[in-house]
């Protein structure tokens, strides 16, 4: 296993530990002592780690986790009054919020996700959510607000007055609950977040990676398009995708009952 990511604290422990199972590349936030907070070095570590996987050909996947039982209890509150900005470059919060990567990423929740952590997690494309596990945005009740991207991205996922309750209540719901809202897209037993993840991400990796990129950026780009456009700005994503050798060879693979062999071309 690879473990990487900066650190601007002292510590025996790397704020993040960054491992590669073939096309999928795992990040653990890896502060347990302060349930997984983001300080800077974490959104350093993140960031970088997102990077790679935007950069690495051999990379198709991301999944996000935490260390110890619990996934992100939001921005580090004791850096922050001591004027630490827990942001990385252009990627924002955590590394992420601002700009994730262009590959499909995936949360792995155990135990909780509020505040900055939710938030990273509505950075994801796909949520997993172990039984039980407390999801929420409580900023207002710490003099705050969900400032990097819950109360723009929660209510693209949720119903709107359900979004709306979590934000100006404060109050989290059960990952069962998110379940039923279409907040977490899968359910894990506790303790197999991650595995549930990795086994969601080995299934988007087999697939051809020019059409997953195609496939995200139209997926998060046309709620903004106006309707009169949707076709033509579609078609402006998906034709390279439909004239590279990757669909070719997804048509021949499919016509000689075989596993297709992916270039990325």
């Amino acid at each position: 296993m690879e473990r990487r990511g900066g650190t601007d604290r002292q510590s025996a422990s790397p704020p993040a530990l960054v491992e590669t199972r073939g096309a999928i590349i795992v990040v653990t936030i890896n502060r347990p002592e302060a349930r997984n907070a983001v300080d800077g070095a974490v959104a350093r570590a993140i960031g970088e780690a997102m990077d790679r996987l935007d950069a690495a050909d051999g990379l198709a996947v991301g999944v996000i986790t935490g260390a110890g039982g619990g996934f992100c209890a939001g921005m580090d509150l004791k850096s922050f009054v001591a004027g630490q900005r827990p942001y990385w470059g252009d990627r924002g919060f955590a590394g992420l919020c601002e700009r994730p990567p262009t590959k499909p990423l995936i949360a792995a929740i155990e135990g909780f996700a509020v505040a900055g952590g939710l938030e990273i997690a509505l950075a994801c494309d796909l949520l997993v959510a172990a039984r039980g596990a407390r999801l929420g945005i409580p900023e207002v009740k710490r003099g705050l607000a969900a400032g990097a991207g819950g109360l723009w991205r929660l209510p693209r996922r949720i119903p709107a007055g359900e979004a709306a309750a979590m934000a100006l209540t404060g109050d989290l719901i059960t990952a069962e609950r998110g379940h039923q809202l279409g907040l977490v897209n899968v359910l894990s037993e506790p303790g197999a977040a991650l595995d549930t993840a990795l086994e969601l991400a080995a299934r988007i990796a087999a697939n051809a990676p020019l059409a997953l990129a195609a496939t995200k950026r139209v997926l998060n780009a046309q709620l903004d398009w106006p309707t009169d456009e949707v076709w033509r700005r579609q078609r402006e994503l998906l034709e390279p995708v439909a004239r590279s050798q990757d669909a070719r060879e997804g048509a021949l693979a499919f016509a000689e009952k075989r596993e297709p062999k992916w270039r990325g071309t």
